[in-house]
Formats: C-alpha cells, structure tokens, sequence
C-alpha cells in the first residue's frame, strides 16, 4: 500500500473511527493497534495524516506521543503546524482544550532536536497572548535543542520586566544554562544584582538563574563571584543552596573558603549541601576536620560521618571489582 497516497491512509483513518462518531477511547485503542500491522515510517505518515483532519484533543493528544515514541523528523512539519495552531479547529473546540496538546507537541519538537523548529518555539515564547503552558513548554524546548539562534531572545525574556508571567522568565532562565552560552551570564547576574534580597514573586527566578550560572561555568569572575556570593544571604534556604552549587562549579579560588562559611548556616539542609560541595572541591580531609572540631553542629557530625562510611564503602566496591 502506498501510504503516501490520501486515499489510501483516509481508509485507515476510517477504520480507526476518526471519520465517525466513536468515542476518543475507543479510537486511541484503534489508532495503538496500527503499530501491529505497519512499521514506523508508515506509522508516522499515518500519524502525520490523522493529525491534520483530528479535532479532538484527547485524540491528538495521544498522536502526538506516538509520534514522540518514534521520534522521525517527518513529523516535525505536522508538529510545528499544530503547535502555531494551524490545523486546530478553533471554532468547533474551545482554544484552551488544545493547550496540552501543544505542550505535548513543544516537547515532542524538543526531542527531535531540529533547529529548523527554532523560529516557531520562539514565535510561541514571545506571544504574550500566548498561554503560559505553551510559552513554557517552548522555553525548555528551545533549551533542548540547543540552537545559538535562541540565545538573544531568551535573554530577552528572562530580563523583560514587564513580562507577567515569572515563571515564562524562569523557564528562559533554565533555557539559558542547558545552551551554555557564555552571552548569558551578564543579563543573569544583573538580573540577580537586582533581585538579591527580595522574596516574593523572584524567589523562583533567582533559583534558576543560578542553576544556570552553575552550568554556564562562571569561571573566576569577580563581579559574578560577589553576586552568587551575596546569594548566600538570602532568606530562602534554596536559594543560598543553589549558591552554593553555582560557587562549586565555579573556578574562583575563593570558592572553597565561601562555601565553607555556610556549615555554620542556621539550615540543615543547606549545611549539608555545603559540606558535599566542599567534599567535592577537596577530598576526605573537610569531613575529618567536621568530625572533629566542636565549632560544628552534631547535625554536621554525623553527615560527615555518614558520607565516610558511604564513599569508603563504594571504594571498596570499586576495588573488588578490579
């Protein structure tokens, strides 16, 4: 059979009961049956055909992760359509129903890893009418992929203040450090300058732009190092960890001595972070140094005690195996 052939694939769409009246449940379970009968590049020229005639969401919804279990770039075209909302049925179903399935197409998209999908994901972000879900889902697609195209645009975003939704700014935020643009790293450090002392609404957004100056490798940079630095005096615990992985990765000779300051910190959690990350810098001897000295919490101790037995034990693992 020739499945490029309309006809021929209107048929099967037939059979499946996406021409008539069948319920979304009993199509998806036709449409799941098609793997048994043909292979995945006809899988996708089915899947690409009935995503443009579906209307129902839950019925597309779930094309969409077949196409997603394949994985062929033939899908992206159709993927991309019904992400900008060019094959949706607006009128007939309420635009907000198709929201999940456009976030399953973002992420879908974000898999195939194609930069040709660059300009719809970033035409989706920069919708400010948009629903926030898809911007998000955009976001993080455009992370993925990994396209230098999208750097400029996300660094946009994440300093827009007028941007209304601070988790859209969160997810560029994110977006930047999985790109590991070093372009990134003076937008987000201002943005941090700014925001350093202030919870509320930015708590998230601090969050994130860390972790991305962790990934992005903030080097020995004295402006980023006071700003992460600061970090460490904010009033969310997550935040002053999050810090403290973004000094870790860092190559500022000060990092170690900085990170160590907050063994003292008034948060358990955020002690024992710190006290990995100076494992990580150094080697056993910060942890005999906790154990045996009265200026740390019994807490701390019994970490240090801990994390002893655990690497000791994956050591010797590690030399039976051999």
């Amino acid at each position: 059979m020739d499945l490029n052939n309309e006809q021929d694939l209107n048929l099967i769409a037939e059979r499946c009961g996406l021409l008539g009246e069948e319920k979304a449940d009993t199509v998806i379970a036709n449409i799941l049956k098609l793997d048994e009968s043909y292979e995945p590049a006809n899988l996708v020229k089915i899947y690409n055909y009935f995503m443009t005639i579906c209307k129902n969401p839950v019925v597309l919804s779930e094309l969409v992760r077949c196409q997603d279990r394949i994985r062929d770039k033939a899908s992206l075209p159709v993927l991309v359509d019904v992400l900008l909302g060019k094959t949706l049925d607006y009128e007939a179903v309420d635009k907000d129903a198709y929201t999940n399935v456009r976030v399953l197409c973002a992420k879908a998209i974000a898999n195939l890893k194609d930069t040709t999908a660059v300009h719809a994901l970033l035409y989706c972000l920069n919708n400010k009418n948009e629903n926030y879900k898809v911007r998000f889902a955009c976001a993080d697609a455009l992370g993925k992929i990994g396209d230098r195209f999208a750097v400029a645009p996300l660094i946009d975003v994440v300093k827009d203040e007028d941007e209304k939704s601070v988790y859209i700014r969160e997810s560029a935020a994110s977006a930047l450090g999985m790109l590991g643009d070093m372009r990134a790293i003076d937008p987000l450090v201002s943005i941090l300058e700014t925001k350093n002392g202030l919870l509320d609404k930015f708590t998230f957004l601090k969050e994130r732009i860390l972790e991305a100056l962790g990934k992005l490798n903030i080097g020995d940079d004295d402006r980023v190092f006071n700003a992460v630095k600061k970090s460490l005096m904010d009033e969310s615990p997550q935040i002053r960890i999050n810090a403290i992985e973004a000094l870790m990765e860092s190559d500022n000779p000060n990092a170690f001595e900085t990170i160590k300051g907050c063994l003292n910190d008034s948060d358990d959690e955020v002690k024992r972070n710190a006290l990995i990350a100076l494992y990580n810098l150094s080697d056993r001897s910060i942890l005999d140094e906790v154990i045996n000295s009265p200026e740390y919490s019994d807490f701390l101790k019994m970490e240090a005690v801990s994390m002893i037995d655990e690497y000791e034990s994956d050591d010797e693992e590690d030399l039976s195996d051999e």
